[in-house]
């Protein structure tokens, strides 16, 4: 990863959260999980996808807040108060059809809203059809790729992991750690696809994999972190829990340099 004076691993703390459908309860959830990873030494901490507010049957526009609103104000005032980034998944409004835009907010340690990610990649699969409640962020929009303790994160969002175009768009950007804020659908072989997925595009992009997902029920839980060699650093249960991972700095660079497949590629990514 990248150099930087005086720090050999960022600590990236990954919460698990079973996400309420009630708004408030969701923010209180929200706010324990910031300030417990900030109190174990945390320097980044990823709550899941719709960590606002989620409901297994579908989450649509009677969940949108603006990102002014209470949830992200939370996010940012408790980030501030802990020193500490932060990434999670929340319903925004939309802007035609009635439809919310699910988008995941990444928060400085000083509170500041740092960027945003509108999902381009609607779940219409699998018998579900996300795209009737929510309309889908623009392809050709730059990445999200933020600096946390010298090293470059870039955000991607669950179904997203099933399209490596993307994740290579965010390598280009320059992340070395592909983030995925994620409320995985349960359902037969879904927890395989999670983790396979996660590891390939951790080998293929030689890149670091955070992928949260949510707890409880209709999704998979089973967290993980994925170094960017393709070896398991983390794995959770479908229980709730918050854990944490120390990465070395240094290790997405000597991957990169043992397996230089970015430089050897002959094919460029493009929206269509």
């Amino acid at each position: 990863m990248s150099d930087g004076p005086g720090r050999a691993t960022v600590r990236v703390a990954v919460a698990q959260l079973v996400v309420p459908s009630d708004h408030e309860a969701a923010r209180e959830a929200a706010r324990g999980a910031i300030v417990a990873a900030a109190d174990d030494g945390a320097d980044l901490v990823v709550l899941p996808e719709y960590a606002s507010g989620f409901d297994p049957r579908g989450v649509g526009p009677e969940h949108a807040e603006p990102l002014d609103g209470a949830f992200v104000s939370l996010v940012r005032a408790t980030a501030a108060a802990a020193e500490i980034a932060v990434i999670a998944g929340t319903t925004a409004p939309g802007t035609v059809d009635g439809r919310a835009s699910n988008v995941v907010v990444a928060v400085g340690p000083d509170g500041t809203l740092q960027g945003t990610y509108r999902k381009v990649h609607l779940y219409d699969a699998f018998g579900q059809r996300e795209s009737d409640r929510l309309e889908a962020g623009p392809a050709d929009a730059a990445p999200l790729v933020l600096d946390v303790a010298g090293v470059r994160f870039g955000v991607m969002t669950c179904y997203d992991l099933r399209f490596p175009e993307i994740a290579r768009r965010v390598v280009d950007a320059g992340a070395e750690v592909l983030v995925v804020p994620a409320a995985w659908a349960a359902g037969p072989d879904k927890a395989a696809h999670w983790r396979a997925l996660t590891v390939a595009r951790a080998i293929e992009n030689t890149s670091v994999v955070v992928a949260v997902g949510q707890a409880g029920r209709g999704v998979t839980g089973r967290s993980i972190v994925v170094g960017a060699d393709g070896a398991v650093l983390l794995e959770l249960s479908d229980a709730p829990a918050l854990a944490a991972v120390d990465l070395d700095r240094a290790h997405v660079g000597e991957v990169r340099r043992r397996n230089p497949s970015l430089v050897n590629r002959r094919y460029t990514v493009v929206s269509i």
